[in-house]
């Protein structure tokens, strides 16, 4: 079976579509209420967040847009300092679409929730006709307590050390490897997972981070030149304490790319305090072997980056420019 325009609108297509497939998978009684808004029940501080996935090809080694709309909303939340509760998903599918791809993806989304203890509470459905949408495109926006508050980038100081929690660009090498005008051999996965039960250690262990961003679109690159340009001291990272895989490293070969440009959907930085970075490392490194400190926030006051190689050699890590890679999550 196929989505039709009536899945769409409104009548006995609709309500069986929400009912029997969307209610089924992410079943939970504040859902099944079936009200205009859900009645959420959350005390203290909250994060809230939203994002859209417009990922292509919807399914890649390591995962699939279920899967990384679920995940893109709580890392958001997460890098915060604030535990996911709530998620709410809206779809919008293209007329003809399998509905067995959309269980797929659904489901995906569904496991990805559960795992994190994020429950699906409400959401949307529009079907559009043939060639107005690529198959599908889903909004998450989540709701998150706040555990540790003032995790932001005015935190940023001197003398801070920069962790990462894994390897680099494994989600940007998947997508280019899968897309179908290049149709690549690889066995590299996609970095895609949630994010949310190692920030919760380190949170739980006492650890303060200064800040903390997932890499996604622009990568590790991204990430530093914002936070050096925030606090408008240079930053220096360690190129041999960077994780990346030789899958990744072929592609950027192939293409000419920079390893630090490229998209992570599971992969954050975070800055700490000295004395943190240790017990930090220690946590990281039980979810993820590649975790690594990777550098420091120096006292100079030039807001570049600069990354240094084996022979103690550097140059500057510039912030990316352009689209590299369209349609990453």
């Amino acid at each position: 079976m196929n989505i039709m325009l009536s899945h769409g609108g409104g009548g006995v297509e609709m309500n069986s579509l929400i009912n029997d497939i969307i209610f089924e998978i992410f079943d939970n009684e504040t859902l099944k209420e079936a009200n205009d808004s859900a009645i959420l029940n959350i005390s203290g501080d909250i994060a809230f967040s939203t994002d859209s996935f417009v990922v292509t090809p919807i399914f890649f080694n390591g995962g699939d847009i279920g899967k990384i709309a679920a995940c893109g909303t709580i890392n958001d939340l997460s890098m915060v300092g604030a535990e996911a509760k709530f998620l709410s998903c809206s779809l919008i599918l293209e007329e003809g679409f399998s509905v067995d791809e959309l269980k797929k993806v659904l489901v995906s989304l569904a496991k990805t929730c559960k795992e994190s203890n994020v429950k699906v509470v409400c959401g949307d459905t529009k079907v559009v006709p043939k060639g107005k949408c690529d198959k599908i495109f889903i909004n998450t926006s989540g709701i998150g307590r706040i555990i540790s508050p003032n995790i932001n980038i005015k935190s940023l100081k001197s003398n801070a050390k920069i962790l990462i929690s894994g390897d680099i660009g494994r989600h940007g090498g998947v997508i280019l490897a899968n897309r179908e005008e290049f149709e690549l051999e690889s066995d590299i996965q996609s970095d895609c997972k949630s994010l949310k039960n190692v920030v919760m250690d380190l949170l739980s262990s006492g650890i303060k981070p200064l800040c903390m961003r997932d890499a996604t679109r622009g990568g590790l690159s991204a990430v530093l030149n914002e936070w050096s340009s925030a606090c408008k001291h240079d930053i220096l990272i360690f190129e041999e304490n960077i994780k990346v895989s030789d899958g990744v490293l072929g592609i950027c070969e192939l293409f000419g790319f920079e390893p630090y440009e490229l998209a992570n959907e599971g992969t954050f930085v975070l800055a700490v305090e000295e004395k943190d970075s240790k017990k930090a490392l220690e946590i990281l490194q039980k979810f993820d072997k590649n975790a690594n400190e990777i550098g420091e926030i120096l006292e100079d006051k030039n807001s570049r980056v600069m990354i240094e190689n084996i022979y103690k050699s550097r140059r500057f890590l510039d912030a990316p420019r352009g689209e590299l890679l369209p349609r990453i999550c």
